[in-house]
């Protein structure tokens, strides 16, 4: 079960800066003078360049250039100013890249149309109040921006479920994490003392209509259903779930702001050409966010005035205070840099040997529990102490580096690459086989080979001997993982002997266990569509990138395939206790699945027909209601006519 604590916990989460809380500070003091202002904006060189920018944008419409700040701020007003410190420096707050990179650009795109629908909003409903309804609408979904940023590793499962599923988020996070951003968005919220109004909204954002009409009050909370209808918009613009969220926004249009269908038409109208100003103000482009309807025209000009005066309240911190809690982040960020040496390796940046044998022990386990194989690639530079002699230990580790980051390159996403000792390197390879392993192996040996390195201008050729192997491992199994990294070793220094540069794969299946490997990948829907010629080999490869396993046991889908029952599986449960068989095995001996029943449901389980079928829709390769035509004419195919009732 996922622990919320490593989100509140984390020292990535976003933070107020610290000039715009003391901007905040300046604001709320009625003597406070313009110079004062003026003077701590230039102590921060980058909010005080994009505060200047910003004054001579579109977005403002000013007839003639500013060019100091000392006149930009008495023209923007402070309130102005310091709302724009805050989401400049919040909107700083990103990755430029990295594989969650698109997920930071889809929260600033969404944060922005939230900002924009809910400004558009407050100037129809409580005109003067714009820039309060725009700072509301720019940080409801904030608690998506903190869990990105804290517990990337943990999130990403979440994002990429609603990814290819085409699910709506809140509802993979509740499943993946037990919690959702809105938990954490009124969390962060609530520790900045943001009003009670934005946190109504906050925690609405994803209410059903029936709770929303019973517990929103269309008079009385007209900020937080603006929250909840810019939320719906957002979905509108950018989701996979664009018609429902079309349907939310005239629901919430039509029972709180008593728009009909037409003027909901007018209101995402007015919005397209205000979302571009403010995705350039804040350098967020939305040059590519989608029309559905291609209705957008010029969006009203209306000057936007960020504020957030009247709404905080100083926070009242001790010195005391303040000095534990800087220790404690200090130490907290102690401990994060102890945990990345203690698992990576200093000069390659990749794994080191113990995360490896973490990682090993943690896939024979999974191997073993899943009757999925396992296979390990050991990989040597040829003659790597001549080349340290002949051109230095400086030119070796750039060796040492270039090549870990060129394996790389030639690696799934699951598969764990780490640097065993010295010039040796080795990788665990998730679910292969024995052709598979083969030619992993291969595609990385010829790229190196091929690759390029330079002793100052000197070309120099650097090739490396590769040993795998690959196995079924037994349900218990002692020091499994040590055996099978052995025999990948001793595999490569049969490609040593043998000439170097090239690879040796030793097998460790049994016939029989190769048989059922075999046929497991036979029951499997990709194996199916590729046999049919509905899709070739590289198209089903990518899309399975995106298909995860089912992670539920072989036992709770016979259950609910209705193959066992629930006393049969705990017979089969009592006699794993005292047997080394594994769960399918012990299930045919009592005769409670057939062979053929046990292949397909562990096919099933690796590679779920349904989510490889949204996979392939969500890459382009042909629409989901083909596929789910293609996945009733492959259920009939196999013995599990129920399968679809799970996947």
């Amino acid at each position: 079960m996922f622990d919320s604590e490593k989100i509140w916990t984390s020292t990535q989460l976003p933070t107020l800066p610290g000039v715009a809380v003391r901007l905040i500070e300046l604001s709320r003091n009625p003597e406070t003078d313009i110079n004062d202002i003026v003077n701590l904006i230039k102590t921060d060189p980058a909010i005080c360049a994009k505060i200047l920018k910003s004054t001579n944008s579109s977005f403002f419409g000013f007839s003639s250039p500013v060019t100091s700040i000392n006149r930009a701020v008495p023209l923007l007003g402070t309130t102005v100013v310091t709302s724009l410190a805050l989401s400049f420096s919040l909107a700083g707050d990103s990755i430029k890249s990295g594989p969650l990179q698109p997920f930071y650009n889809s929260y600033w795109k969404q944060s922005i149309i939230h900002a924009v629908a809910c400004e558009i909003i407050g100037a129809k409903c409580s005109r003067g109040l714009e820039c309060e309804f725009f700072l509301a609408g720019m940080l409801m979904d904030i608690g998506r921006l903190a869990m990105l940023k804290a517990i990337p590793r943990d999130y990403f499962p979440a994002l990429l479920e609603a990814a290819s599923q085409k699910r709506e988020l809140h509802e993979t996070e509740m499943e993946f994490l037990g919690l959702d951003h809105a938990h954490v968005s009124f969390k962060l919220i609530k520790s900045w003392n943001f009003p009670d109004a934005m946190m109504k909204g906050v925690s609405f954002q994803h209410a059903s209509e029936e709770v929303l009409l019973n517990e929103l009050d269309a008079k009385k909370d007209t900020m937080a259903a603006a929250m909840v209808l810019s939320n719906a918009v957002g979905d509108y613009f950018l989701s996979s779930v664009r018609e429902q969220a079309l349907s939310r926004v005239r629901f919430v249009a039509k029972s709180f702001f008593n728009m009909d269908e037409i003027a909901v038409d007018k209101y995402l109208e007015s919005m397209e050409e205000r979302i571009e100003q403010a995705g350039n103000l804040f350098s967020i482009d939305m040059s590519d966010y989608e029309d559905p309807a291609d209705l957008m025209v010029q969006a009203n000009q209306q000057l936007l005035e960020l504020t957030m005066k009247s709404q905080l309240e100083t926070q009242k911190i001790s010195t005391q205070q303040k000095k534990t809690e800087a220790e404690k982040v200090e130490l907290e960020t102690q401990n994060q840099e102890l945990q990345i040496k203690a698992t990576r390796d200093p000069l390659t940046g990749i794994y080191n040997r113990a995360f490896f044998d973490d990682a090993v022990a943690q896939s024979i386990h999974e191997a073993c529990d899943r009757c999925i194989p396992f296979g390990v690639i050991f990989a040597d530079i040829d003659k790597f102490k001549l080349l340290n002699d002949t051109y230095g230990h400086q030119f070796g580790d750039e060796v040492l580096k270039k090549v870990a980051a060129l394996i790389a390159r030639n690696l799934r996403p699951k598969d764990v690459l780490a640097r065993y000792g010295g010039e040796e390197f080795v990788i665990l390879i998730s679910t292969p086989t024995e052709k598979s392993i083969q030619k992993i192996a291969e595609r990385i040996r010829a790229s190196l080979e091929a690759g390029v390195f330079y002793n100052e201008t000197t070309p120099i050729t650097v090739t490396a001997s590769f040993g795998a192997a690959v196995t079924l491992p037994g349900r218990i199994d002692n020091n499994y993982a040590e055996q099978v990294v052995q025999q990948a070793d001793e595999a490569m220094y049969e490609s040593k002997k043998n000439g170097r540069n090239q690879v040796h794969v030793r097998s460790l299946f049994s016939d029989s266990d190769r048989k059922l490997s075999k046929a497991i990948n036979q029951g499997k829907m990709s194996r199916w569509l590729v046999n049919k010629e509905v899709m070739d080999i590289p198209s089903i490869s990518r899309s399975l990138l995106q298909v995860t396993p089912d992670k539920r046991a072989l036992g709770k889908m016979a259950i609910e395939l209705d193959l066992i029952q629930p006393d049969q599986l705990e017979e089969i449960l009592d006699n794993q206790k005292v047997s080394k068989l594994r769960f399918g095995e012990i299930a045919i001996q009592l005769g409670y699945l057939t062979q053929n029943e046990l292949i397909q449901l562990l096919a099933w389980q690796a590679e779920p027909p349904e989510r490889l079928i949204h996979a392939i829709a969500q890459c382009g390769y042909f629409p989901i209601e083909q596929g789910r035509l293609l996945l009733g004419e492959f259920i009939d195919t196999t013995l599990l006519k129920r399968a679809c009732m799970f996947v």
